[in-house]
């Protein structure tokens, strides 16, 4: 029977074509030889159960606006009944819930139509499978980790920094975290000049050969009107990353120098300005940035909400206390953040509202006030506190680090490419 098993396409239809060949291959000189070739039925019945089971069929269906899980299903005419199955547990039920526009969910079945497994595919990298496993569906959380290639980048600025960065192929996502590596020092919006310049070292990710996106900038040089300002990415033996100049203090602030990216200052504080709707010479002791209504306003640095409400002519007002000596207040808001209460703890960076044009406003932007010991002083022109620096113990660790970044930088600058390790 072991030389049955070694053909291929052994089935009941062709057991007497088989019988042929056998016949064909034995010397039929005496009886006893034709009783020696023993045929059992359920050895035949074992062959054609290891015939190779069904293929699975995928089918794939891209996420358009308006769309729901239940018209995902419909699409793939299966039944809703299969739908809540997959969704029968709670954590299935809130992550498919929030499919998007652009995202993509696929279906595999059986040769049945049977369903055997979902995946809702978030991104290139995060996948969000459900198998059927003993009748029930169970959920992965699938990551596919990118490659991190190291890319070097440099521009002038001519007329923008966005532009600058277009023209030297930078994503507006990795020119925005360039502005915010600088923006303690620098004034985005008031102190950019032609002909600064810029260059950076940074990660790019890559996923089955297509860049999805840019990681972390390692090292920089910005020069801005004659002062340049370098930047290095260094984690310390506390496995705390941050980034620090070139005698190891920290690049962050405890304060940002603006609280709203980019806009535009349309007023300064200043010592008898005529309000523009009382006109009437008064103090205006804040600065005010033009932006559109709605236009994100950050906090200026780490701190608890003790103030949010309407304040007289400043309107809709939010007030964020920073420790004994600083306060910063933030006016003419069209709305808070939804999570923005009295007694909150904020972020440095954080979105805490939104412009409007609240109180005695005659359009849209955001007064804003910085306050040392209660006295209102120029938010543009004080010169604010540093976050901690280096570690001494890590102080040697990083100046070499330092130095080799800056080497990296220099011939990147000059040659287009690194120095040999």
């Amino acid at each position: 029977m072991s030389f049955l098993k070694t053909l291929p396409g052994v089935h009941l239809i062709g057991l007497g074509a088989l019988l042929a060949v056998i016949v064909a291959a034995v010397n039929w000189t005496t009886p006893e030889k034709l009783i020696s070739v023993d045929i059992e039925l359920p050895e035949i019945e074992a062959v054609v159960a290891d015939v190779p089971q069904n293929q699975i069929l995928t089918t794939a269906y891209t996420i358009v606006s308006g769309d729901s899980l239940s018209a995902i299903f419909d699409q793939a005419d299966i039944a809703a009944k299969v739908m809540f199955d997959v969704i029968a547990n709670s954590e299935h039920e809130q992550l498919l819930r929030a499919i998007l526009p652009g995202e993509t969910i696929e279906f595999e079945q059986d040769a049945d139509g049977k369903l055997m497994a979902l995946n809702y595919i978030k991104s290139l990298q995060l996948t969000e499978r459900f198998e059927l496993i003993d009748g029930a569906f169970v959920h992965q959380h699938l990551v596919r980790n990118p490659e991190f290639r190291t890319q070097f980048s440099q521009g002038t600025i001519e007329s923008s920094l966005f532009l600058a960065g277009q023209k030297a192929g930078m994503s507006d996502a990795l020119t925005m975290q360039l502005a915010q590596l600088f923006g303690w020092d620098i004034d985005f919006a008031l102190d950019i000049r032609k002909s600064d310049s810029f260059s950076l070292i940074y990660q790019k990710k890559v996923l089955d050969g297509k860049s999805i996106g840019d990681g972390a900038i390692l090292a920089a040089k910005f020069t801005n009107n004659g002062n340049t300002y370098s930047a290095t990415r260094f984690t310390d033996s506390d496995g705390k990353t941050d980034y620090y100049d070139a005698d190891g203090k920290s690049m962050r602030k405890a304060f940002l120098r603006t609280p709203v990216e980019f806009a535009r200052i349309s007023s300064h504080f200043s010592i008898g300005r005529k309000h523009p709707i009382l006109n009437t010479i008064r103090n205006h002791k804040g600065t005010d940035y033009a932006a559109p209504r709605g236009t994100p306003v950050r906090a200026a640095g780490d701190g608890k909400v003790v103030f949010a409400g309407t304040k007289g002519g400043y309107g809709t007002t939010l007030v964020i206390q920073h420790g004994q000596r600083y306060s910063t207040l933030y006016a003419h808001l069209n709305a808070f953040n939804k999570s923005i209460k009295v007694g909150k703890l904020v972020k440095q960076g954080q979105i805490v509202a939104y412009i409007g044009s609240t109180g005695l406003a005659t359009g849209p932007h955001l007064h804003y006030e910085f306050q040392v010991n209660g006295v209102q002083v120029n938010p543009v022109t004080v010169t604010l506190p540093s976050a901690q620096p280096i570690k001494k113990s890590d102080l040697a660790d990083y100046m070499a680090h330092q130095a080799n970044m800056a080497g990296q930088l220099e011939n990147f600058e000059r040659f287009g490419f690194a120095p040999a390790e």
